[in-house]
């Protein structure tokens, strides 16, 4: 796992990511790039996946119209998606991707998906953290 773990913080390291926490025993790396919308963004190194996962915003109640509006928004999002947390109350843009093959390509494309997704989304998103 440690192989793994220093070639995603390379990777990291060489998009200009700037990693806040690290816990190598873990495989846990906590990433900003705030010029982007990145701010403190988990990333598991948990073999054989590489699990992303950026908090969004919190719902203040259950919505039905937020929950559909969202899952149409999936769609839409080159890679990853929209989840919820085990309590229902945070929305996390969450992407995973196969370790074994990783390249500096694939995880740009992930986290660059995720800046694309904040630039276009972000009026909705804080209506939906509003309601």
């Amino acid at each position: 796992m440690n192989d793994h773990y220093k070639t995603v913080k390379n990777y990291l390291i060489r998009l200009d990511f700037d990693i806040l926490y690290e816990n190598v025993e873990d495989g846990v790396l906590m990433i900003s790039k705030e010029g982007e919308g990145i701010k403190n963004m988990i990333l598991g190194v948990a073999a054989p996946i590489l699990i992303m996962e950026q908090h969004i915003f919190n719902l203040p109640k259950r919505n039905e119209n937020i929950y559909c509006s969202l899952l149409k928004k999936n769609r839409d999002i080159v890679h990853g998606a929209f989840v919820l947390d085990e309590s229902g109350e945070k929305v996390i843009f969450r992407d995973t991707l196969q370790l074994e093959n990783l390249n500096l390509n694939e995880i740009e494309a992930s986290l660059n998906s995720l800046s694309l997704l904040l630039s276009e989304y972000s009026d909705q998103i804080i209506n939906f953290s509003k309601n």
